[in-house]
């Protein structure tokens, strides 16, 4: 069993990680989250994208190459402490989970 709406905070935790980390488009966030299992359609990543844009944590803009553009997310200050929490929140469930000792 494989229930996505499970995964679907951890989904948007990881999108923040990598934004976090360098800009990025919704078809290489679709490539990495299939790399670790997770297969999005872009009818399901784009509305994820857009609603961490709308809440404030990611901030996105056109970018041109030649004759095709796309739109590249950045994370934002309130996206950063999102993050930071959720990380923390994580890291307590992950050692509750797993009977390890987790740093509060």
């Amino acid at each position: 069993m494989d229930d996505k709406s499970l995964y679907s905070g951890l989904i948007r935790l990881h999108i923040l990680h990598h934004a976090d980390e360098e800009p990025l488009y919704g078809v290489w966030m679709m490539e990495e989250l299939a790399h670790h299992g997770y297969k999005l359609s872009a009818g399901t990543l784009y509305p994820i994208l857009h609603g961490l844009e709308k809440k404030g944590y990611l901030r996105s803009h056109q970018e041109r190459e030649g004759k095709s553009a796309r739109r590249v997310y950045k994370i934002t200050p309130l996206g950063r402490k999102a993050l930071r929490s959720g990380r923390r929140r994580v890291q307590e469930l992950f050692g509750e989970m797993f009977g390890m000792e987790h740093n509060k």
